[in-house]
């Protein structure tokens, strides 16, 4: 099969086509011939050696992936071959979506919504589950909650504005003047231009902020925060040192890694079928042109998400 590997820690040149041998599915797991993968921003910095989860390379990236069942190995019940899936296999281990084909454990995935194509599911894994996991199962976000939401433009900012809307919640944005329009348009009540205002002076009394950006990001969040206020970060959650200025603050603070879950997987899928989750495909490239898309990831300006097609 044709698949996108990465011989050495470098820039997006180092992603090259290659042809490497079929994965062979193990007891418990499908072969999903892929239709189209998500492109996600920590890919990029894994691809350049910042955060060497992998290992040493040769490896091939991606998580993402929405296609058919082409195999079910004996005694695996949840999907029949020629079924729909989506899903985000194996995070934080390899996947290997770079590819025409990926082999995990069945319940990695779940039935693709049929209202969306496979561009627009392979959009949904990596970037709701977060969402999903950051809002729902920590942060418990519900009706009459003000919720803070960084980078709403972003993969999992403009699913986790959308998901918010749906819990009933007040939902606040930052993101430059030019996606204002479409971040109201997905839910969002105020939108605020990070590159003309502070937000920290702008938004108070939130019930949950979560923090997608890093930097002073969540230092200047607890400012906007009411007593005993949730702040979420996908980006440090492992720095004590915040978790601890933020607990002396008088708030809460919680850490989230995204994992692999069926479940959420069924939940982002039922938002969907209910009209109330979208994902947004920015482009379509080929897969050959992975390094391209790594590219524009890394320039910063991509509103959604982008995908790769074998």
């Amino acid at each position: 099969m044709r698949a996108i590997v990465q011989q050495a820690f470098g820039g997006p040149e180092v992603l090259t086509l290659a042809e490497v041998e079929r994965p062979t599915p193990l007891p418990t797991e499908i072969l999903v011939r892929v239709k189209a993968i998500g492109v996600n921003p920590v890919e990029a910095i894994i691809r350049g050696g910042a955060f060497p989860m992998l290992g040493e390379p040769p490896f091939v990236l991606g998580w993402d992936v929405s296609g058919v069942v082409e195999h079910v190995v004996p005694g695996t019940s949840r999907f029949q071959e020629g079924d729909e899936v989506f899903g985000m296999p194996l995070f934080p281990r390899a996947a290997g979506a770079y590819a025409e084909f990926v082999a995990a454990p069945s319940r990695h995935f779940a039935h693709k919504p049929a209202s969306l194509s496979h561009a627009q599911a392979a959009a949904v894994p990596l970037a709701g589950l977060t969402a999903w996991q950051s809002l729902v199962e920590v942060g418990q976000v519900g009706p009459g909650q003000r919720v803070l939401i960084h980078a709403g433009g972003g993969g999992v900012g403009h699913l986790a504005i959308q998901i918010a809307k749906a819990r009933g919640a007040h939902v606040i944005t930052t993101a430059s003047a030019a996606k204002h329009a479409f971040l109201r348009g997905l839910g969002a009540a105020e939108v605020i231009d990070y590159r003309t205002a502070d937000f920290a002076e702008a938004v108070g009394d939130v019930d949950t902020v979560l923090e997608l950006i890093g930097g002073d990001y969540a230092d200047r969040s607890l400012r906007t925060l009411r007593p005993g206020g949730l702040l979420v970060t996908a980006v440090a959650r492992a720095d004590a040192e915040l978790a601890a200025r933020t607990r002396a603050a008088g708030f809460r603070f919680a850490g989230v890694s995204v994992e692999p879950d069926h479940g959420g997987l069924e939940a982002l899928a039922d938002l969907v079928e209910k009209g109330q989750l979208r994902p947004h495909v920015d482009r379509t490239l080929p897969l050959e042109e992975a390094a391209a898309a790594h590219e524009l990831i890394e320039a910063g300006h991509v509103t959604g998400k982008l995908i790769l097609e074998p």
